[in-house]
């Protein structure tokens, strides 16, 4: 059964091409440690909610757009493999990401419902 790994970030708008090439190279990069596909989505349609809502979750500033991306994997368990495999590169370290990665949220999920 598939297993994703989810991810919400906030992007400096100004920064969206650079976004694009970084998710590009990064969705190679998973595919290769055995992802099933990578998808990435900018933010054209978020409301701002009372209580929470993607800008909030994020602290998202004026000048930035919610990205709401995931990652496929066969399994929980390569995904688990891949993500060891990013923790042991030394060029995970010195990766620069187009965006504040601290503000980044992630977490896997396994797939109960897909139709």
């Amino acid at each position: 059964m598939p297993y994703i790994e989810g991810f919400v970030a906030a992007v400096p708008t100004a920064n969206k091409e650079k976004y694009v090439e970084h998710a590009k190279e990064a969705a190679a990069y998973f595919k290769k440690l055995g992802a099933t596909r990578c998808v990435e989505c900018w933010g054209s349609d978020v409301p701002k909610g009372v209580l929470t809502d993607f800008y909030k979750a994020t602290q998202a500033k004026d000048d930035e757009t919610p990205v709401f991306s995931w990652v496929e994997y066969p399994d929980k368990a390569t995904r688990d493999a891949a993500n060891k495999a990013m923790m042991d590169d030394p060029e995970m370290a010195n990766m620069q990401m187009p965006f504040d990665g601290k503000r980044l949220i992630w977490g896997g999920f396994e797939e109960i419902l897909n139709e």
